[in-house]
């Protein structure tokens, strides 16, 4: 396949992506981010190729058709068990798999992936080939711009280009270095300086790939400057935060002109969402409900709201009740 061919299958990727974040973006926080933007790509947490290949497949790969388009990020570092794992993802109906050369945490580092990838980008050049031999969908690949203290420039282009070669057209960067060793990954997320230039200057060596850009991002502005330079955006933490700045996102970025839904909308759209997974699959509240906290961010009687949704006291009480409480707790009467 050539270059040129390449770069037009990845040709659709989002302006405006949600980050994948372990133990934060699953398959009932996804739900709740597509009801405030149509249009953004969502990503899954990281699935490890051994969770899939030897425990609960369905448990991992389950999503909700709504959710669309939507990617699933995986963790590994053999080429055959990440081919076979991005069939799987095919399979269950994923619109894009991507390899995790990013996370800096010692857990992933023992498995061998993650951010220390980037220090074989050989080894990563042969996962993505053979996942691009594996599907029909595109791979994608979510890095550093560095590991540890050193900050050469030469070392991500290099990265990029070498797994460029290999068949991937799409490189989300996180704008820091990755320390392998001292820091936390709470910490790896703000004591690295953010270097937002080394990534624009990625898309100006690699005018074909598809170059999105991620690292601290929080304002409808700094989107805006930063989509003058490259493709897209991806924000984790903030719309994690303050998911109802994601209704602005289709508007603002992507094109799409649609009737935004209101806080209140959405908050009833997630009680039929609960009332739904309670018995299609016995999934309580609590656990769903825990995504949204942030949708009255802002508001008066936000704080209220919140007490009332994770009172864990109120876990058997049926989530319609307890949407009548919150909105009380805010002093509404209606």
């Amino acid at each position: 396949m050539t270059i040129e061919s390449l770069a037009a299958k990845a040709s659709g990727y989002a302006r405006m992506s949600v980050a994948p974040m372990m133990d934060w973006t699953d398959r009932h926080c996804r739900y709740f981010h597509r009801l405030l933007s149509k249009n953004t790509l969502l990503y899954t947490e990281m699935v490890t190729t051994g969770a899939l290949l030897h425990g609960d497949v369905p448990r991992h790969l389950r999503f909700n058709a709504e959710e669309h388009p939507v990617a699933l990020q995986l963790g590994g570092s053999e080429p055959e068990d990440l081919a076979r794992c991005a069939k799987l993802g095919q399979e269950w109906g994923y619109n894009e798999i991507n390899i995790n050369c990013g996370c800096p945490s010692e857990r992933v580092q023992r498995g061998a992936f993650g951010a220390c990838l980037m220090n074989e980008a050989t080894l990563v050049a042969d996962c993505v080939k053979a996942m691009v031999d594996a599907v029909d969908i595109p791979v994608t690949v979510k890095h550093r711009i560095g590991i540890d203290k050193v900050e050469s420039y030469d070392f991500v282009r290099d990265f990029v280009g070498t797994v460029a070669e290999a068949g991937c057209t799409v490189f989300i960067a996180h704008a820091r270095n990755a320390w392998l060793k001292g820091l936390s990954p709470k910490e790896n997320r703000e004591i690295p300086p953010l270097r937002y230039d080394i990534v624009y200057q990625l898309k100006k060596d690699f005018p074909h790939l598809t170059i999105a850009i991620n690292g601290g991002i929080s304002t409808t502005e700094q989107v805006h400057t930063h989509l003058q330079h490259v493709d897209s955006v991806m924000v984790g933490r903030e719309a994690y935060h303050n998911p109802f700045w994601l209704a602005e996102w289709d508007a603002a970025f992507l094109g799409a002109d649609h009737a935004v839904n209101t806080r209140d909308s959405v908050e009833l759209a997630m009680v039929d969402y609960m009332e739904r997974e309670a018995v299609q699959h016995g999934t309580g509240w609590y656990g769903i409900a825990r995504h949204m906290l942030g949708l009255r961010h802002g508001q008066t009687g936000a704080r209220k709201w919140r007490q009332v949704w994770s009172d864990h006291r109120l876990k058997d009480t049926a989530p319609r009740l307890v949407m009548e409480r919150a909105q009380a707790a805010m002093g509404r009467t209606e």
